[in-house]
């Protein structure tokens, strides 16, 4: 399918969360499948609210999640010459028209006919056959409606929902110009999607309302509309949709906090899409597998925790040497000098297992390049039984080869000879070492961490 065109359409109002997107991904996915051409189009005519800092946001989280387009972006400010000579065009033909109603004409109608019961809509009263003879009202700047057909339906098959009819008696004359002759959001898009040839229109079930008057619009050019996927909405855990507003959170901030790409890419595909019994799979596996018919039109619910298990399988797969590439930043952030310690990619194999993000790992890993501050906590294990075991694990560390099978047999033998249960040996020698009780084993942290250094925290730790 090498004709397939896809679209992102972002409007740059505000940091870009998870359920934003997953409106990307999706469309992403099906040209990377098929061999098509995904764009992305920035729409900024919300000119009070839209702001570089928030296109740059978009651009950097595609960026990140690997999300990369092949056209754009595309600026809709950038066009406004285009969609102006469009608009004189549909002037020409009859199928949009000036209409000189004023707000407080356009409020006390729908003001009346909501006290009548009635759907509020415009009357069509400057259609030009209903304004015949009338002359315009003086200092009033007309709006630009488009002539939506009178009867009928406008139906579609859309990839996600199904076939979807909505009668045009329901649809009112949609204005697509300001007064101040700015174009309305549903023209621009219109205008867009048929000049960038894009087939295939994948997009959040908000926009389901617009879909109708878009399609009448793209037919009234004399173009066939492109195939329409409106995606479920995302939901908090409460079951609010996931919003600024309901505590989402921006997508570069899962990268700040220390999740990886791929796992975001792998949980946003689920939310919403299936490949049989599938849970985890990697970015390329994705984009093979995927197809529109396994878009499901339920409401998806965000998981944290689902998300942070997800994160720590990815961890798994990854590659020592790779995943300590991704670790290497966040332990940079802590202050710590990986050139002063163990190679990176040997303490994240030993961590990957405990860790659920690059951040949590960057803290657990801060004992192999920095000695833990000497603490009551830390002491506390100590007592008249274990102290001589542990100055003698001290003096025989440097005798052993500092592999991690003679450091386990060093504390073994220290242990019995000194009438001893192992964990009464390991425990105080962990905590002396790290600075915690909750880490890997300990003989293979202290091959990690060196004999010398090892030697140090250990009599550090019993002379406090």
């Amino acid at each position: 399918m090498p004709g397939i065109r896809t679209r992102f359409a972002p409007s740059p109002t505000g940091f870009i969360h998870l359920g934003n997107i997953r409106s990307a991904l999706f469309p992403w996915a099906f040209a990377r499948h098929a061999g098509g051409t995904f764009i992305l189009r920035i729409e900024d005519t919300d000119t009070e609210r839209s702001t570089p800092e928030a296109t740059q946001g978009i651009i950097d989280a595609m960026a990140w999640l690997g999300l990369d387009y092949d056209e754009g972006p595309y600026f809709q400010m950038q066009r406004m010459d285009r969609y102006r000579a469009v608009l004189d065009d549909m002037l020409a033909r009859g199928l949009a028209y000036h209409d000189y109603m004023s707000e407080a004409e356009l409020d006390a109608l729908r003001e009346a006919q909501m006290a009548r019961g009635e759907k509020p809509r415009y009357d069509g009263r400057w259609r030009p056959e209903n304004a015949t003879g009338r002359a315009p009202p003086p200092g009033v700047a007309p709006v630009i409606r488009f002539r939506n057909p009178d009867a009928g339906v406008v139906a579609w098959d859309d990839a996600v929902k199904g076939p979807i009819a909505i009668a045009n008696a329901e649809l009112d004359d949609l204005v697509i110009a300001r007064a101040d002759g700015t174009p309305t959001y549903n023209f621009c898009v219109v205008v867009d999607d048929l000049e960038m040839n894009i087939t295939h229109v994948i997009r959040g079930d908000d926009h389901v309302n617009n879909t109708p008057r878009q399609i009448n619009m793209i037919r009234a050019l004399g173009a066939t509309p492109p195939v329409y996927g409106h995606l479920p909405t995302v939901l908090t855990p409460e079951g609010d949709k996931l919003s600024k507003r309901h505590g989402a959170r921006g997508v570069l901030q899962y990268r700040d906090d220390g999740y990886l790409p791929e796992t975001i890419v792998n949980y946003l595909a689920r939310l919403g899409w299936s490949h049989g019994d599938d849970e985890v799979f990697a970015v390329d596996q994705f984009v093979n597998w995927f197809d529109l018919s396994g878009l499901h039109p339920s409401p998806a619910r965000f998981d944290p925790a689902k998300l942070e298990w997800l994160n720590q399988e990815h961890i798994k797969r990854l590659a020592p040497d790779v995943l300590a590439a991704r670790l290497a930043p966040f332990v940079a952030a802590r202050g710590l000098d990986v050139a002063r310690g163990p190679a990176l990619a040997d303490v994240a194999a030993l961590l990957r297992d405990r860790a659920p993000t690059l951040v949590a790992m960057a803290e657990q890993a801060a004992y192999f390049y920095r000695a833990p501050d000497v603490t009551a906590e830390m002491t506390a294990p100590l007592n008249e039984r274990n102290r001589a075991a542990l100055a003698n694990v001290a003096a025989k560390l440097a005798a052993t080869d500092g592999t991690r099978e003679a450091i386990a047999a060093l504390l073994k033998a220290t242990a019995a000879e000194h009438q001893l249960k192992a964990g009464e040996v390991m425990m105080p020698v962990r905590w002396l070492v790290t600075g915690s009780g909750h880490t890997p084993a300990i003989d293979a942290i202290l091959a990690l961490v060196g004999r010398a250094e090892a030697q140090a925290r250990i009599e550090r730790g019993l002379a406090a």
